[in-house]
């Protein structure tokens, strides 16, 4: 067989060839309890657990489970934030024989409830700060599934900050009704401590139910095999010993929530592969990340662009030490040119772009850390991950080098399927390929470039407008921090761009003057029809920019201009 055209831009000893782990993915965490029972595996806050004590607690809980009657094949939600009891949780219902729901704390009541009721969970585990059980609680009212099990915010924490949440937050926390629904994390972690075993099919039993973000319609739960997760572990455990250094073991920091698949990939899942420490913290707040880089000298970081873009814009950044980062990664969105160069000058870290998508587990393509980091490429494919530029026209078609057409993906990492949504399924995939929404093309080294996703292009009279590449001109301008655009009609083209903007602390630029700044790099058809600016752009727990709510905010502002004019027309 010929090999691939991006085959040749591997670093020396890197091989495409890969033979998928066909592993439960609570393995992971078993080696590594095996090799270094006593090296410490999870750090939050402060607070520290051993591997041998972490796959104590695992088993400890997975066996609770069985105990309160859960079986193979059952759906277990976990709605709750960075730390230990979402990793015990995680692995717990993974050896129990269970299939992992991720939600995200942040949900609206109504859109847990919604993805309760979709996913079929029996349990969820929460937390008992009040704002995310009582949502929990209420999807508990409104839905099939059983129980809860709550889980102390506070036990996570040293003794110190403990007693200091307890006396400080009181008022956060949640008053938990008796019953045989409410159960808390105690008790079901006493009711055995050896889970019966479960014959695990890692092919073709479902790890873990993944939502998509819902940029159109509702969210859809990419259904993830074991085999799925520890293949997508192995290609970025290839992948990253590309950057290593003399470290005694890795490192890991984790600030960006494991209820997002990219993090649970690359940050927890990938640490407990390398035997490595994750630093876990509950949210991001960039002192405390800044802070804390400096003290815990991790190897390994991932973050979104908006992170990076947070930390590097921070007035006092030149008082921390950030030179221990090996190794990079940046995913969930475009990485700006100005973004990655700077980080790279701050760490001296092997910092590059990657893309995946909750459908791939999510890996599918990165700059390699050794060898060619393409500017505004999103690297090579994975070892075993085939990428293939389809035809916007006609599927069955492939496009030549450097043609534009929706990238598609076929490898050991690819969903079985969207749960309960089987025509949403036959129509992402054409044959065995994955149909992934997003434009871009190939090079002739095998590295892939996005253009845009396929449902944000803008129509301008016809011609094809990525807001990608007008956000990547707005983003050279020293003023800009952060910006996005999104199309709005307009009576003759049908659609032009409008970017929203939010400039650095104590920079100054005015809409006409960011226009004339942009429409020098940009066509005639891709002129920024209007500029808006905000203070902050809004953002997911992740740090991804939300354009939904900036595509609803736009939909509700027409809206009230259309009633201002008619009340004008009756009063004339």
């Amino acid at each position: 067989m010929d090999k691939h055209i991006w085959e040749s831009s591997y670093p020396e000893g890197m091989e495409w060839n890969f033979k998928p782990p066909h592993l439960p993915v609570y393995d992971l965490l078993k080696q590594a309890a095996r090799k270094h029972p006593k090296r410490v595996a999870l750090d939050f806050l402060g607070k520290k657990m051993t591997y041998e004590t972490l796959w104590k607690e695992v088993s400890n809980f997975a066996s609770g489970l069985q105990r309160r009657g859960i079986k193979q094949g059952d759906k277990i939600g976990i709605c709750l934030p960075n730390s230990f009891h979402y990793v015990i949780g995680y692995y717990g219902v993974l050896v129990a024989g269970g299939t992992v729901v991720n939600f995200n704390p942040l949900y609206t009541e109504a859109e847990l409830c919604t993805l309760v009721r979709d996913s079929g969970v029996r349990l969820t585990i929460t937390s008992d700060i009040k704002h995310v059980y009582n949502k929990v609680y209420a999807a508990l009212n409104n839905s099939d599934m059983c129980s809860i099990v709550v889980a102390p915010f506070s036990t996570n924490l040293p003794l110190v900050k403990k007693a200091l949440f307890n006396i400080v937050k009181p008022e956060k926390l949640a008053n938990l009704p008796e019953g045989n629904t409410v159960l808390t994390w105690a008790k079901v972690s006493s009711l055995g401590a050896d889970p019966d075993p479960v014959d695990v099919q890692p092919d073709t039993d479902i790890a873990l139910y993944q939502y998509t973000g819902g940029t159109t319609g509702l969210p859809k739960a990419a259904m993830l095999t074991h085999t799925n997760l520890m293949s997508n572990v192995e290609q970025a455990n290839i992948w990253r010993k590309g950057a290593e250094r003399v470290s005694e073991h890795d490192r890991f920091f984790a600030v960006i929530p494991f209820f997002h698949v990219f993090a649970m990939t690359a940050l927890m899942n990938l640490c407990m592969r390398r035997g490595g420490t994750l630093f876990m913290h509950p949210k991001f707040d960039v002192k405390q990340t800044l802070k804390g880089i400096q003290k815990h000298k991790p190897t390994m970081f991932a973050g979104v662009p908006a992170l990076y873009n947070a930390l590097l814009n921070y007035k006092h950044i030149g008082r921390y030490n950030l030179k221990s980062i090996e190794f990079c990664i940046s995913g969930g969105a475009a990485l700006p040119a100005e973004v990655r160069d700077e980080f790279t000058k701050k760490t001296g870290a092997n910092m590059v772009e990657g893309y995946g998508l909750s459908e791939t587990s999510p890996v599918a393509c990165c700059n390699p850390a050794r060898g060619l980091n393409k500017a505004g490429s999103i690297g090579l494919p994975l070892p075993g991950t085939e990428i293939s530029i389809r035809s916007l026209e006609d599927k069955k078609d492939t496009c030549s080098i450097g043609e534009d057409g929706e990238i598609a993906i076929r490898g050991p990492q690819v969903m079985k399927g969207y749960a309960g949504r089987p025509k949403e399924t036959e129509d992402t995939f054409y044959k065995s390929w994955f149909l992934t929404g997003d434009v871009g093309h190939m090079d002739e080294d095998g590295y892939v470039f996005i253009t845009d996703r396929l449902k944000e292009m803008i129509n301008v009279s016809g011609f094809k407008v990525y807001p990608r590449h007008i956000e990547e001109v707005l983003y050279s301008h020293g003023a800009v921090m952060e910006a996005a655009v999104i199309g709005i009609s307009h009576p003759k083209k049908g659609e032009v761009p409008k970017a929203f903007v939010a400039l650095k602390a104590g920079e100054s630029v005015t809409a006409e003057e960011l226009k004339r700044y942009a429409a020098a790099h940009l066509n005639p058809y891709e002129k920024i029809a209007e500029i808006e600016f905000r203070a902050e752009l809004p953002k997911t727990l992740i740090g991804k920019l939300l354009k939904k709510e900036l595509v609803q905010d736009e939909k509700q502002n027409q809206k009230r201009q259309k009633n201002m004019k008619k009340k004008r027309i009756s009063r004339s």
